[in-house]
C-alpha cells in the first residue's frame, strides 16, 4: 500500500457510496484517526465533526463518528455547518481535532472526509501518514478491544453555529442598507450566511438557499456565478456573493454584473491593509501582480492549493493569500480559508477606501486568462507534464506567447482532471493555445 493512498491535497474524496466514501470506510477511518491520535499523544481525543447538504452526509459522518467512539475519542456532532465553522469551533471548543464531511465545489455525487488540528489548520503529513498506517489491512484488527469506560462518547453541539455566527459579526462591517445578493449554493451557507448579512444591515435578496440533499452546487453558487450575475443586473443590486458548497470560498458580483475575483479581492484587501506582501498561486492573473507591483507590493507565488498558500504566509509571516477561485486565507482572523469571512472583509476594505467596488474594478486589470479540464485516469493525471508530445507543446505555447503570457499545465487536486491554463493579451489567440496544448494531452493519455 501506498504510504499516502487515500488522502490528497484537501483529505480523501470520491464518489458517495463508492470506495473509499462508504460507510464501511468512514467508520474504518474514524477507528484509524482515533488511534493516529492517541499515537501522538493524545489519550482520548476529543473531535468535532461539521458536514455540508449533501444527502450523503448524515451517512459518512454518523460512520465516522462510530469508527472515532469505538477506539475511545469523544465526538461533538455539529450538524450542517460551514467548513470554516468546523475550523472555528476546534479552537473555541478546545477540541484536539475537527472533520469535516464535504465535497466543496465538487457536485452533488461526491463527497469528502477532511480533517482540522486542534489549531483549526489543516493536518500534518506525518499525522496523515499516521492515519493511513492504521488503515492497512488487518491493522485495525489487530489492535486490543476497547470496551466499557473507555468507550468513546457522541453528543450534539446544541448551540451549533451561534458561537461562529458571533465571530463572523466581529468581524464584520455594518452596511446600511446596502442591497446585497446571496447565492448560497443550497450548501452549508444557505442558514447562517442570510443571518450574518441581515445583521450587519444589509437589504437582502438571497437564492439558492434551500438545500434538499441533491442541489448542492447544481448550476447555482460559486462555480456557476452567472447566476448571481444575471440575478443582480435582474434586481438592480448593489452586490452579490456567491458561495461554494462548504462556503470556504466566495466571489463577488459588482453591480455591473462583472465577476469580482479572488486576485480582485486580493487586490482590494491588500492595498486597504498596506500589506508589504501577498501570497497567490501559479494561476493568480498577471494583471494583479503588475498591479500590486505598482502600489509597492510584492506577489508570492506558489503552488495550487490553500495548503500551500498557508504554508508560505506562515513561513514569510504574512497574513494575506489566497486563490482566483475566492478562497482566501487572512491568517490574523482565521487559519483557514471563509467564503463569509472573505466577503465580509472585502466588503469593509471597500468602505473604508471610500471607492465604489465598481471603481476598483475597473482600476485593477486583468488579463484575458482561459482554463480547459482534460479528463484523465486518476493515476496519469501527475505524469502527463512528462511526456514529450506536452513538452513540446508546451514549449510551442511559449514561443506564440512570446513572453506576454503564461501558460501553466497541472493536475487537479481533487479530481481526475488536467487544468490547462493561457494567460495573454489577446482572448482569441489564448483559447487557440488552450486548445492545441488539451488536444495534445488528451491524445497522449
Amino acid at each position: 500500500m501506498s504510504a499516502r493512498q487515500y488522502f490528497g491535497t484537501d483529505g480523501i474524496r470520491g464518489i458517495a457510496g463508492e470506495e473509499p466514501m462508504t460507510a464501511a470506510f468512514a467508520f474504518r477511518l474514524g477507528m484509524a484517526t482515533a488511534e493516529g491520535l492517541k499515537q501522538a499523544g493524545l489519550k482520548k481525543p476529543r473531535l468535532v465533526i461539521g458536514m455540508d447538504t449533501r444527502r450523503s452526509g448524515p451517512m459518512l459522518a454518523h460512520a465516522v463518528s462510530a469508527g472515532l467512539s469505538s477506539r475511545g475519542a469523544d465526538v461533538v456532532y455539529l450538524g450542517v455547518i460551514p467548513t470554516p465553522g468546523v475550523s472555528y469551533l476546534c479552537r473555541h471548543l478546545g477540541a484536539d481535532a475537527g472533520v469535516v464531511i464535504s465535497a466543496s465545489h465538487n457536485p452533488f455525487n461526491d463527497n469528502g472526509i477532511k480533517f482540522f488540528n486542534a489549531q483549526g489548520e489543516k493536518l500534518s503529513d506525518q499525522l496523515e501518514s499516521k492515519i493511513e498506517g492504521f488503515l492497512a489491512d488487518g491493522v485495525i484488527s489487530g489492535l486490543p478491544p476497547v470496551v466499557g469506560t473507555a468507550i468513546g462518547s457522541s453528543q450534539r453541539y446544541r448551540r451549533n453555529s451561534d458561537d461562529y455566527y458571533k465571530f463572523l459579526l466581529d468581524n464584520a462591517p455594518y452596511l446600511d442598507g446596502l442591497r446585497v445578493g446571496l447565492d448560497c449554493a443550497n450548501g452549508a451557507s444557505y442558514e447562517i450566511a442570510p443571518r450574518v448579512f441581515q445583521q450587519i444591515g444589509a437589504r437582502l435578496d438571497v437564492i439558492n438557499a434551500k438545500p434538499d440533499g441533491s442541489n448542492i452546487n447544481l448550476n447555482c453558487g460559486s462555480t456557476h456565478p452567472e447566476t448571481l450575475q444575471k440575478r443582480v443586473l435582474e434586481q438592480g443590486l448593489d452586490v452579490g456573493i456567491t458561495f461554494d458548497g462548504d462556503a470556504d470560498r466566495a466571489l463577488l458580483v459588482d453591480k455591473k454584473g462583472r465577476l469580482v475575483t479572488g486576485d480582485h479581492m486580493l487586490a482590494i484587501c491588500g492595498v486597504n491593509r498596506q500589506e508589504s506582501a501577498i501570497v497567490a498561486t501559479v494561476m493568480t492573473n498577471l494583471g494583479l501582480e503588475h498591479y500590486l507591483a505598482n502600489k509597492g507590493i510584492d506577489l508570492i507565488r506558489t503552488d495550487v492549493g490553500d495548503r500551500y498558500v498557508h504554508e508560505t504566509l506562515s513561513s514569510k509571516n504574512l497574513s494575506l493569500g489566497g486563490e482566483q477561485s475566492g478562497h482566501l486565507l487572512f491568517l490574523d482572523k482565521a487559519p483557514t480559508g471563509d467564503g463569509i469571512l472573505s466577503a465580509l472583509q472585502t466588503l469593509a476594505a471597500v468602505r473604508q477606501s471610500g471607492k465604489a467596488l465598481e471603481d476598483w474594478i475597473d482600476e485593477i486589470p486583468m488579463y484575458p486568462q482561459t482554463l480547459l479540464n482534460v479528463p484523465v485516469a486518476a493515476g496519469a493525471k501527475f505524469n502527463i507534464v512528462e511526456h514529450d508530445d506536452v513538452r513540446l507543446a508546451l514549449k510551442d505555447a511559449e514561443v506564440k506567447l512570446a513572453g506576454k503570457g503564461r501558460i501553466n499545465l497541472r493536475p487537479s487536486g481533487t479530481e481526475p482532471l488536467v487544468r490547462v491554463m493561457v494567460e495573454g493579451p489577446e482572448q482569441e489567440m489564448i483559447e487557440a493555445i488552450a486548445k492545441d496544448v488539451a488536444a495534445v494531452v488528451e491524445k497522449s493519455l
